[in-house]
């Protein structure tokens, strides 16, 4: 009886959660493109690829790689993109598994997205470019600098680490994998209190800088269909890059200028400063920003983005 019990409780559960799910996906839209601009769509190893570009298409370009959350998209780089693409070619795509990107139900990984990286930075349309890379994402470039195709002429780095999550957990992976329970576990993750208590702490230093329809759309985008298997691979280690940032930093040849919020404290300034000695990059320090300086802070990081690729 007890077992019978224990089934039927389970078994309750389990519905229980599943008409909570369903009760959520009640509230989700499909979303739009982040940004404004010419909103276009490339292939790459069967998943479709969206990216917005605007600006004149003889100027120099500039690509931008938003980095790795829960709530990801181009979008990270709505206050900056309109003022870039007065003086360049901007592009910015989302990242498969993110945003208006596809979201295929693959065990993402590092390789993945460094491979994603090379061949977005490798199409043929791409003469020669300027990167500006966020986060984890960062990371990204740097290792596969060399394998790019395209000439990159200057690098911005903005926050950038080699880890997004502990060392490879393959049980937390799996379990927000699972259908009901992993759905359900990634709605409390990407919920609306916890997407502002996400900004609040280690986002922005003022959460005023973001606004409720930000919010909303980065709620929305979390809860597309198959949202949470990149986000699984992230938060459970297996999005961390393997090799060491000041190693692959130290190899790029270009101009690197890293781009650093003051208060961020999941990558402290004084990582920037290690990064920026050992490597010899140039280091540009926001005031009262935590690792989102370009949206806290946009004019003073669209001049310092101008600056850097001056210097190409």
């Amino acid at each position: 009886m007890r077992v019978r019990s224990a089934l039927g409780a389970l078994a309750a559960g389990v519905g229980g959660l599943s008409g909570i799910n369903a009760v959520l996906n009640r509230y989700v839209d499909s979303i739009d493109p982040a940004l404004s601009g010419e909103h276009n769509t490339l292939t790459w190893s069967g998943i479709d690829i969206s990216y917005t570009e605007a600006g004149d298409p003889t100027d120099h370009t500039l690509v931008l790689l938003h980095g790795i959350n829960a709530a990801g998209s181009n979008g990270e780089f709505r206050r900056i993109f309109t003022a870039l693409a007065e003086s360049y070619h901007v592009v910015a795509p989302d990242l498969p598994g993110f945003g208006t990107s596809d979201r295929p139900p693959l065990r993402y990984s590092d390789t993945f997205y460094e491979e994603f990286v090379q061949a977005f930075l490798s199409e043929d349309r791409f003469n020669s470019v300027s990167v500006v890379a966020s986060s984890l994402t960062g990371a990204y470039l740097a290792s596969i600098h060399e394998d790019i195709e395209t000439d990159i002429e200057s690098v911005v780095l903005i926050c950038p680490t080699e880890k997004g999550g502990p060392n490879r957990i393959v049980a937390l992976r799996e379990l927000l994998r699972a259908p009901v329970i992993g759905t359900a576990l990634f709605n409390l993750l990407t919920s609306k209190p916890s997407i502002r208590y996400f900004n609040a702490d280690h986002g922005y230093y003022n959460i005023e800088n973001v606004s409720e329809t930000w919010m909303e759309y980065e709620w929305q985008t979390a809860h597309q269909p198959n949202a949470r298997y990149a986000p699984a691979s992230f938060i459970s280690g297996f999005l961390n890059e393997s090799e060491e940032l000041k190693t692959t930093l130290s190899d790029i040849d270009v101009p690197v200028t890293l781009l650093w919020g003051r208060e961020a404290d999941i990558t402290p300034l004084q990582r920037g400063r290690e990064l920026a000695k050992d490597a010899g990059c140039r280091l540009v320090v926001v005031d009262d920003a935590k690792l989102l300086p370009h949206v806290e802070f946009p004019d003073q990081c669209v001049e310092t983005i101008q600056s850097a690729v001056s210097r190409r």
